[in-house]
């Protein structure tokens, strides 16, 4: 497989048939409309009449007893638990990532990033579970606006997926869980909208980043 497709993730995983994901791992927009200190937007972060389909696709296209990993906007929980129990994907987990730094500073200072754990099914225990605290790497956003730290993502790769699984991330920006997968030996799709990003993570697989 090992491919990265430009293009709007709905539409492109009604194309895969079912049960053909082994683990899913994704950074959906948190329905914020943000914007990093250069003006760098991500596309659908503002609406969130995309949610629930995409979720509904995504536990389609996974195998059954398998899991899927979703970082999500925290001030958008409600809406995001409503899409993952909609689409019948069940939370078993909350893993919590631990930064050196604050991202925002507002009534706290915001120093975590944070995904649940969903479960299709009846998944098997990890032998060796992994705890929910984990330390957090910073990326310096060069290639994404809210570009993920390949070291964070490849434990969960590892823990939730067998070798040679495939690992599907419908919002792959600039293509992190494609790349832990293949560290992870691993075989990877994404799907990303915007030209740019899908260019980026092209050139990063490619051995270009």
């Amino acid at each position: 497989m090992n491919k990265i497709v430009l293009g709007n993730c709905v539409e492109l995983m009604q194309k895969i048939p079912d049960q053909r994901i082994d683990l899913i791992v994704t950074d959906p927009p948190y329905l914020v409309n943000y914007k990093d200190r250069t003006g760098r937007a991500i596309a659908n972060d503002v609406h969130a009449d995309w949610l629930e389909p995409a979720f509904m696709q995504m536990a389609r296209v996974l195998k059954d007893n398998s899991f899927c990993v979703s970082f999500y906007g925290w001030t958008k929980i409600d809406l995001f638990f409503a899409a993952w129990k909609k689409a019948g994907l069940r939370p078993v987990g909350h893993v919590v990532f631990a930064k050196q730094y604050a991202s925002s500073k507002r009534f706290l200072a915001y120093q975590h990033e944070s995904a649940y754990l969903l479960a299709k099914g009846q998944p098997e225990l990890p032998g060796n579970p992994l705890p929910d605290v984990l330390p957090w790497k910073y990326t310096g956003n060069k290639l994404h606006p809210t570009q993920k730290p390949v070291s964070c993502l490849t434990p969960l790769i590892e823990s939730f997926s067998k070798p040679g699984a495939l690992v599907l991330d419908p919002f792959c920006g600039s293509g992190s869980t494609c790349e832990a997968a293949l560290i992870s030996g691993r075989r990877y799709l994404g799907f990303e909208l915007d030209p740019a990003y899908h260019a980026a993570a092209t050139d990063r697989l490619n051995g270009g980043s």
